[in-house]
């Protein structure tokens, strides 16, 4: 699989895609959004930016749904109600947004009349404001040296920039035979892999980032994390551990073969506390000022009910089929194969989620959230 090529989003403001099914990852944006306001404060309160023409802002990792505007919106707002309250020259906005190549940026695009109208309703004493969108990978540098002033990121850097190295036996044979992501059978071998390409793909995150990030620039960081050493054993492998049954299922009923899903590994890995820590310290252009984790349900803004129904199950996991979906299908169907077999897919993922419910379990999502001031 070539990674940059397939990883994006399901694109358009259709059903199916992610513009209309992102509701989780605008809900860890609103878990985030006081230590976003509380960095952001932090750095426009710093003598050294104090009388800052130009404030430089990034959003990588930003993807084609309403979340990234509303958030580039809340740090505009936040950073011209500090500047009014402290008697401060506004600063013009510089703001930049970045994903893949194949992300759909024209579907933001299309967005941004309504993103100016909404900015001079909210305050009309904003400073301007202008927008751009830079392809290209974070993993290497996308702008000029000392160029940024904040960067933000929420729910990008779990994803790998390539499929780990060494997943497969001097053979040729697939190691996490039956899996698409670490499982509780997976071997330590397949899970040593997948952090060394995260530690790799993060250690050149942040190198990348300190070249282009001025002096005692921020960064607030959110994305997939888990809460124990050991990652086959944590919850956050369910979401996988399932996919991985349902595309068992459809091979089973002969749409697919068993081979393909030994040779399908998701580009995605969600590391401790731990792990993030010894990365940053081992790098070490950054303070690292907060590390925290926060759980989140599947379902956000489900309300708790302990009597719900066989239907009521259905629904729910419909939701975080499409949510999933989303984000999945095109790498899937790249590997697997186009609609109809994920059609067949999604259903069976669907109807595995509703079991999982069914049982009165409720898995939930962990998230980290760190800040960081460049040295």
């Amino acid at each position: 699989m070539e990674v940059q090529r397939v990883l994006h989003m399901n694109k358009g403001e259709g059903e199916a895609s992610y513009a209309s099914n992102s509701s989780l990852q605008r809900a860890v944006l609103t878990k985030v959004k006081p230590i976003l306001e509380e960095t952001i404060l932090d750095l426009v309160g710093d003598e050294a930016y104090s009388e800052t023409e130009v404030l430089c802002i990034v959003d990588l990792g930003c993807s084609s749904s309403p979340n990234s505007l509303s958030v580039i919106s809340h740090i505009v707002d936040t950073v011209t109600a500090a500047c009014q309250r402290w008697h401060r020259q506004l600063p013009e906005f510089q703001v930049v947004l970045n994903d893949l190549p194949g992300n759909d940026f024209n579907t933001i695009f299309k967005s941004l009349p309504s993103f100016y109208d909404k900015l001079k309703r909210v305050n009309i004493n904003h400073g301007p404001c202008f927008v751009a969108g830079v392809p290209g990978s974070f993993h290497g540098r996308l702008f000029p040296r000392k160029s940024m002033h904040f960067i933000h990121s929420s729910y990008s850097l779990h994803y790998l920039s390539q499929i780990p190295k060494g997943l497969v036996s001097e053979e040729g044979t697939p190691l996490n035979k039956g899996n698409t992501y670490i499982a509780s059978r997976t071997p330590p071998a397949v899970s040593r892999a997948y952090y060394e390409q995260f530690k790799q793909d993060f250690y050149s995150f942040l190198s990348s980032c300190s070249a282009e990030v001025i002096a005692r620039g921020r960064a607030v960081l959110t994305f997939m994390g888990r809460r124990t050493d050991d990652p086959s054993r944590d919850e956050n492998c369910v979401t996988w551990k399932i996919m991985s049954l349902a595309l068992n299922d459809i091979a089973r009923e002969g749409l697919i073969e068993e081979a393909q899903i030994d040779s399908f590994n998701f580009p995605y890995y969600a590391p401790s506390a731990a792990e993030v820590r010894h990365i940053i310290l081992q790098e070490g252009s950054f303070s690292l000022t907060r590390l925290e984790g926060f759980e989140i349900g599947w379902e956000p803004n489900a309300a708790s009910d302990t009597n719900r129904t066989s239907s009521d199950n259905l629904k729910r996991a419909t939701y975080v089929s499409k949510s999933v979906r989303a984000v999945a299908e095109p790498m899937l169907s790249s590997h697997f194969g186009g609609s109809q077999i994920m059609d067949a897919l999604f259903q069976k993922y669907t109807e595995r989620i509703a079991e999982l419910y069914s049982k009165e379990v409720e898995p939930k999502y962990y998230p980290l959230v760190i800040t960081l001031i460049k040295k």
